[in-house]
């Protein structure tokens, strides 16, 4: 542990909320296309390269449980229970009309009424958290403790510094498999520019750009309102992947101001969370000593989406792709910036084709013993400094510094 977290464990607050992420989602629960109104799943297109197919390298399957099925339905949104090298063993959710539908629509038999129930089964491997975002560091470390893989959907934590210390040392300590299933970066635009950094075409980042946009004039959905009024910079890992998912670095201090709102459910009396911003704008200091302008927005109507964009010592990469020195032009033509191509079983999905991407990659991850793309310094890389970045926000901007993650 890094002297700054300690310090910061001393003065933090640790997140109550609890319980799993379900919602009030009326219609056809057994079908995951029918997600009703949920930004980023339908935007499915994008460029995978086709001069290749995939081969498969493992026979292994590895057994799996899958927990969650509210408004969003994400546990069987990744695609993980088509995988060719899962054997989906069990699904759960604490509602058991939903509970039901899940099983269903994954073609399972068994299921739990919660995971905590799930945990306890020795058979299963690894556990897919869909639940909600208050709870995922919580649930995670469950898992864990019970000698299992996890993955979790976006954030790693909410405003629980104390909590996200314990994940961290909970990985290290147990050697497992964590992943976060951030979509931005396997955005067709983010997976290039990562070939581009890791290739050395930017050189250092000078200047980085994220933006999430959601407009949410009346609350989503969600398991005891967790939604409703939730600050935007505790949602920050869209955004802030443009950075941290294209370098691998992170965020060291962060200076961040909120916009007052007139919606309703962003007036503090109105909120769990007391808060009164729909938009916060952070502008951070990365660890390459470049500068970071990330945006997360619930409050501008007209406007949607998940993007971002990045400036280098050797170039840029923006509206129309890379432009840089002609050293760095020509070797960005040698690279192939398309995503590799998955098992035929599994759907590329939304969010930029990112789903089947993400859980693909945790299954990969696992086969092959090594660290997967989102880990768990990436994660609280992501999370942690939009907790510190609201921080500042509700002290009008001061300047903060950001705990560190290294693995």
């Amino acid at each position: 542990m890094t002297t700054s977290r300690r310090h910061f464990l001393k003065t933090s607050t640790a997140a109550t909320l609890g319980g799993l992420a379900l919602s009030t989602f009326v219609g056809t629960p057994s079908a995951v296309a029918q997600v009703p109104n949920v930004p980023g799943f339908d935007d499915t297109k994008t460029d995978i390269d086709t001069s290749t197919t995939w081969q498969q390298k493992f026979d292994r399957k590895i057994k799996m449980g899958l927990v969650g099925f509210g408004y969003c339905q994400f546990g069987l949104a990744f695609s993980l229970q088509n995988h060719p090298n899962v054997e989906l063993v069990a699904v759960s959710d604490i509602i058991p009309e939903r509970c039901a539908a899940m099983a269903q629509a994954a073609k399972c038999a068994k299921t739990y009424p919660s995971l905590e129930e799930m945990v306890k089964d020795d058979s299963i491997e690894a556990i897919f958290v869909a639940t909600d975002a208050p709870s995922h560091g919580r649930h995670c470390l469950e898992v864990l403790k019970h000698g299992k893989h996890v993955a979790t959907a976006i954030p790693a934590v909410v405003d629980n510094l104390e909590e996200a210390d314990m994940l961290y040392e909970m990985v290290k300590k147990t050697g497992l498999t964590y992943m976060m299933f951030e979509t931005s970066v396997f955005h067709d635009r983010l997976y290039a520019m990562r070939q581009i950094y890791n290739a050395g075409g930017f050189g250092k980042l000078i200047y980085s750009e994220g933006e999430y946009y959601s407009y949410t004039p009346t609350p989503v959905p969600a398991y005891k309102e967790w939604r409703t009024g939730f600050p935007p910079q505790f949602y920050p890992t869209h955004s802030n992947a443009y950075y941290v998912g294209v370098t691998g670095g992170s965020f060291t201090e962060v200076s961040c101001t909120g916009n007052l709102s007139v919606i309703p459910q962003f007036m503090p009396a109105n909120n769990v969370y007391k808060n009164p911003f729909c938009s916060e704008v952070a502008l951070f200091r990365t660890s390459e000593g470049g500068m970071s302008r990330m945006a997360v927005t619930w409050g501008i109507p007209g406007i949607g989406g998940e993007t971002g964009r990045v400036s280098g010592q050797k170039g840029s990469f923006w509206g129309n792709g890379f432009q840089g020195l002609p050293e760095s032009n020509e070797l960005v033509k040698t690279l192939n910036l398309k995503k590799p191509p998955l098992p035929p079983s599994v759907d590329s999905g939304g969010h930029g084709g990112s789903h089947g991407h993400l859980g693909h990659e945790f299954v990969m991850s696992i086969l092959e013993k090594r660290k997967p793309l989102v880990n768990i310094a990436w994660a609280l890389n992501m999370t942690v400094s939009g907790t510190i970045a609201h921080r500042s926000a509700l002290k009008d901007g001061e300047q903060m510094k950001i705990p560190q993650y290294t693995f």
